[in-house]
Formats: C-alpha cells, structure tokens, sequence
C-alpha cells in the first residue's frame, strides 16, 4: 500500500514523458495494482469517514470525483459481504444506469482486479460473482422502494430527485439487513429541505470540497469555470459544493416564504378545514399542471382561495405523479369536491382540450378554464411573487415540496429548484393568477349534500 501510494504521487508530480516512463518500468501485474489502488488515489474529501456514520454526505462540487468514490465505496463492499443487497438510487432510473453503472466512473468502469459484476439492464440489477447485488431505484418513484430490503445504499444526486424525501423515507425503512447499514449520498448542494434535514440526522457525517479540490481536472477547465462563475452564488455551489440556502435572485427567498405564512391547525399540505373555514372564502380555485405522461412530470395540483378581505392563500398543494391521465383528473375532482371549489385552471399546452375532456370525464361539473402557457415559467411567476411581496397572498400552512420549487424560480428566468420542472409552483402561480389577477368572476361552487 505504502509503495502504491508513493508510486501515485510520483505519477501525480511527474509530467506526462516523465509519467509514460514510471509506468513502462512496471510489470503488467504492478500497473494493475496501481490503477487499482483507491485508497492511493484518493483526494481530501473522498475517503469514508471514521467512526461509527450511518449516513454519509458528500457535498461536492461538479468534477469533484463524488461519482468515482461512490463507485469504490460501493465496490469495497460488495467485495467484502458475499450475497448483500445495495440499493442504488439515482434521479431516474436512467441516470442511474448512464452515470453510476455505465459512466466514465461508475460502477462497470472501475479499475479492479477481480471480475467486474454482471449488469442487467432489463432487471436494473448489477451481481458480483460472490451474490452481492445492487438493485437500481429512482428517486422519481418513491413507492419502489416500499418494501425491499438493503444492507447499504448509495444515493446519487440527492438534491436533484423529485420526490426526496418520500424516497429518502422509503429507502431508510428498507435499510435492515446485517450489523450496520448505511447510506452513502453524493451530490452537488441544492437548497432543500430533505437534503438539510439528512445533513442533520444524528449519525450523519459530511465530507466533500471543490472542483479544485480533484488534481485529476485539468488547471485549464477549472481555470474557464472560475473565470465563468467564479465569485458568483451558482458558482460557489457548483464549483466549490457550498450549501447556500437560497438561490440568488429567487422570486421566493425563504424569508419571505416564512414572513407569508400562517399556520392553520399547526399547518397542513393537503386536508381541507372545517366547513364553516371554507365558508369564508370568497372564491377558490384548484390550479392545475398536467404532467406530458405518467411517467415523466408531476401534476401539479394546488389549491388557492380569496378571503373577504381580498387576501390569496394557498390551501393545499395535492400534487402527484406516476398517474395515468385519468387517475390525476379523478384526483384533481376530488380536490375540487372536498374545497368546494368554484373553477378548476388547468394548463393545456401538454394535451389541449384533453385536459378538460378527462377532467369533465373524471366527473367534475364545474367550470373549467384551459389557460396557454406564453410565457416562461419565472415571467408568469413574477407577478404572483409580487402578490407575496405586497402581503396580498399567503400559505395557510408548511408546504415542503411546493416551497423547495418557489425558492428555484429566478427573477429573470431560469428554474434551479428540484426536479426537472416545477410542477407544483407552476399550479399555484395559474391558481392565484385567476383569483387575484384576472378579471372578477362570481360563479357558485361545488356544494355536497
């Protein structure tokens, strides 16, 4: 170990004629060993931390290497514990596969010397020869991880799944097999609150650094990054893995999001008040994001009322994904029911009239108003932030998932929140448009017997 490390970092100061040289100096079987050797070649920041961790952070910045250690971390274990199960869990299934099985660093790529494990694409399975197995997840899809079972996971990209916390749940009560599971997340910083909360957790350690920080990319790239974003709040997460609590120039800083809150009932996502509490709102809308097909965005599905004195809230956010058309319609009426609701707007660019064919389907005997997306998604945001900003609208309660996508939509454009798009604030920003910036509208509402 000791001479494979003095070799690495003879290799690591030499220049390239003086690297070439080293290495046809060594035997077939020593240059294996060397290429092979982690622990030689890892940097400040990639190596397991001591002591008795149950999760495992590393909070890096792009280039970083966080992809290379989580590949040796879960290889060195698959190795030592014949027949385990590792769960690997990325933002999509296919991320998973293009990035932590079949990248430059992954898993299929690792320098070894043993025989690599055998991938299964069509199963999402990877297996050592000694019965390990490593079965891939998505982070879009929390409920396949409800029920199986692991002794350890690796968590790419954390900060970019869709549902994060759901997943994050799922996957820890899955987490029971052998002495001391564990959970490994490698990830660029994000603002959310699931990523914070696991930062948190008793038993939680953090490692991680900069794009610098890796003496394997080039001066010249990380010369061209500084001079792009350098000094710059996108930067310092990008480049250098800082966790920034808000996004610069967000249209929802979370002070604001925090000044805009009151709490009803010590705060819900989603259950609707008492009868005489819905009474007394004047109009109430459920905004609608249909998703493209079931298994690509959430549909965002929020609702929105307008008190007596001119006041938005946000009620509910009731957003889901994984639905067929007509399971997100049944689930948009059902809101629309229980809020006693007076208008459903719905986006139609992903369908057009089928959105309101499968809502009126779906047994929704209200208005329903299909509205065109021409604008980009922070222009249409604008006005409504400025709703906020006025005191003029309100959250009647703690939305985690909705807030985490407010936060990301910038002044000027531009969506760094997480997930792919915000589905969720898309829903709210048409629900509070017709209420508080669209024309008067008196129309009856839904009414149960």
């Amino acid at each position: 170990m000791k001479a494979g490390k003095i070799a690495i970092e003879a290799l690591l100061g030499a220049n390239d004629n003086e690297a070439e040289r080293i290495v046809e100096g060594m035997d077939e079987g020593e240059v294996r060993r060397l290429w092979a050797d982690w622990p030689g070649w890892a940097h400040a920041g990639q190596t397991e931390p001591e002591g008795p961790w149950r999760v495992w952070v590393m909070l890096a910045g792009r280039g970083f290497g966080k992809t290379r250690a989580g590949a040796e971390w879960v290889e060195r274990f698959a190795q030592a514990n014949p027949r385990a199960s590792i769960a690997l869990v990325a933002a999509t299934a296919d991320e998973a596969r293009r990035v932590m099985i079949e990248g430059r660093s992954g898993l299929l790529s690792l320098p070894r010397l043993g025989e690599a494990p055998l991938w299964e694409p069509s199963r999402r399975r990877l297996e050592w020869p000694n019965g390990t197995v490593g079965f891939v997840y998505s982070g879009a899809h929390p409920g396949g991880l409800r029920g199986p079972e692991h002794h350890v996971a690796w968590c790419d990209e954390l900060a970019k799944w869709r549902h994060p916390q759901e997943s994050w749940d799922n996957l820890q009560l899955g987490l029971r097999c052998g002495e001391r599971p564990r959970t490994l997340v490698t990830t660029t910083p994000r603002s959310i609150a699931a990523l914070k909360a696991i930062i948190g957790e008793a038993g939680a350690e953090r490692t991680g650094g900069g794009t610098a920080d890796n003496p394997f990319v080039s001066a010249a790239a990380v010369e061209a990054l500084e001079r792009r974003l350098g000094g710059t709040r996108l930067g310092r997460q990008e480049l250098e893995g800082e966790l920034i609590e808000d996004v610069e120039g967000s249209l929802w800083p979370r002070d604001l999001i925090e000044r805009c809150r009151v709490l009803r009932d010590g705060g819900s996502t989603g259950s609707p008040p008492p009868r005489d509490e819905r009474s007394s709102y004047r109009r109430i809308v459920v905004g609608v994001d249909p998703p493209a097909g079931s298994d690509g965005d959430a549909c965002g599905i929020v609702v929105c009322g307008l008190d007596a004195d001119g006041v938005g809230y946000v009620l509910a956010d009731l957003s889901a994904s994984g639905l067929s058309p007509e399971g997100w319609a049944r689930k948009v009426a059902a809101a629309a029911e229980a809020w006693r609701a007076q208008r459903v707007v719905a986006e139609a660019n992903n369908g057009g009239r089928m959105v309101e064919s499968v809502l009126k389907g779906a047994g929704l005997a209200l208005p329903v108003r299909l509205v065109h997306a021409s604008e980009g998604k922070s222009a249409r945001a604008a006005p409504v932030a400025a709703l906020f900003e006025s005191k003029r609208a309100k959250f009647a309660g703690r939305f985690p998932a909705l807030e985490d996508e407010l936060t990301g939509l910038i002044w000027g454009g531009g969506y760094e929140g997480p997930g792919r798009s915000p589905d969720r604030a898309d829903a709210m920003v048409w629900a509070l448009t017709e209420l508080m910036l669209g024309p008067p509208r008196g129309e009856p509402r839904i009414r149960s017997l």
